[in-house]
């Protein structure tokens, strides 16, 4: 069954609106595995407007299930801070500074040898790594000649264009899917994954890896609850027992 690594950046974010510790991300997160998450994702940027550095570090003492850090790999803060904390994955995103969210992937050609340089010094380190990219077989291909372990497939638009035809909004997701099959990638998926089209996304590319979910889940935990909405949504990716 596909893996969901909670990303528990809005509840730092909720934190950070009032100062002080409440609700504690930690224990959060904690509870989130005890919630059965399969893994928790953390986001850090520079201006720490969510997830702290200091969250990453506090973090990765108590974690017992699979720890994913993703951000920014042209900021050497961010290259320091997880050849120090060395998470179980790091996935690299092609932010720009003070973005508000990743909203796109890698250009895995042009950046070809950055990423390899890059990606070189994490698998070195002993961490998996994840690159950020978009469902265009070029990319894909791309990503493959990196030395990459898996792809994250961005899948902002197969969200917006779900409700209108799901059909015609998974297809490029899967033959991209399809291609990092062939090609030996690990696959992973994220942003803008939900209730409503998670479950078709799993049916559709059944060998994916890990979805990583955070506003959406973290909204619906404030009808559903915490421990009822990770279930909620662990009960999406299980497509066999659909």
């Amino acid at each position: 069954m596909t893996k969901l690594s909670v990303n528990i950046n809005k509840i730092a974010t909720l934190r950070n609106s009032r100062g002080g510790n409440n609700p504690n991300v930690v224990k959060m997160a904690i509870d989130a595995e005890r919630f059965g998450a399969d893994g928790i994702t953390v986001h850090p940027r520079p201006d720490e407007r969510h997830i702290r550095y200091a969250d990453v570090r506090e973090l990765k003492k108590v974690l017992t299930t699979e720890f994913n850090i993703e951000g920014n790999c042209r900021e050497q803060k961010f290259i320091d801070l997880v050849l120090e904390v060395k998470p179980h994955q790091v996935t690299l995103v092609p932010d720009a500074l003070n973005q508000l969210t990743s909203d796109h992937g890698w250009d895995t050609i042009t950046h070809k040898q950055y990423l390899r340089d890059t990606i070189r010094i994490f698998k070195d380190a002993g961490i998996r790594v994840s690159i950020f990219v978009d469902p265009d077989i070029r990319m894909v291909e791309g990503a493959a000649e990196t030395g990459t372990d898996r792809i994250e497939l961005y899948t902002e638009g197969y969200a917006r264009h779900y409700a209108a035809n799901r059909e015609k909004a998974i297809a490029p997701y899967l033959e991209a899917a399809k291609k990092a099959k062939a090609l030996g990638l690990g696959l992973n998926a994220g942003h803008d994954l939900d209730l409503t089209n998670l479950r078709y996304l799993a049916q559709q590319i059944p060998w994916l890896d890990e979805v990583s979910i955070g506003h959406a889940l973290i909204c619906d935990a404030l009808y559903y609850g915490f421990e009822n909405t990770i279930q909620l949504y662990k009960r999406q990716l299980n497509v066999s027992g659909s």
